[in-house]
């Protein structure tokens, strides 16, 4: 017997090109490859287009969204501090709510435990980071 209160744990197919694609299990695949010529700024416009494109094509359906990233390297989590940043705050705040799963690679594959929400915006502005620490990726509590 099916648990009507139990969320929806869509299965990982990661499509084979970049783009908007609908899944076998009825769930739309949204995949992006951020390049390593793209800045943060491109990378998170492209991933926003992505997500209202998916919505506009299939409104209300369960989205699932890949992420890879080339390049990029550094010391946090073998991404530079603008890619660590993007798949932990920016990713977290800005993308998660719009989906039901999703897969980057510092988190691997996540379920979102909240309903998904489907008022994607159409734009999204980007504004300086002003906190004294941006840019830099701090150390553990208590190092």
């Amino acid at each position: 017997m099916a648990d009507d209160d139990a969320p929806f744990i869509p299965d990982y197919a990661k499509p084979d090109a970049p783009g908007v694609h609908m899944g076998f299990d009825n769930t739309i695949a949204v995949y992006h490859v951020v390049m390593p010529e793209d800045s943060f700024e491109v990378a998170a416009q492209a991933v926003m287009s992505l997500l209202a494109e998916a919505q506009s094509q299939f409104p209300g359906w369960p989205r699932v969204f890949y992420l890879d990233v080339a390049g990029h390297e550094g010391d946090a989590l073998g991404f530079d501090p603008d890619f660590y940043e993007f798949q932990q705050d920016f990713w977290f705040s800005a993308v998660a709510p719009f989906v039901q799963a999703f897969e980057t690679p510092i988190t691997g594959g996540l379920v979102n435990p909240e309903p998904q929400r489907n008022d994607v915006p159409d734009r999204l502005k980007i504004g300086g980071d002003t906190r004294p620490h941006a840019g830099t990726v701090l150390p553990p509590h208590g190092e």
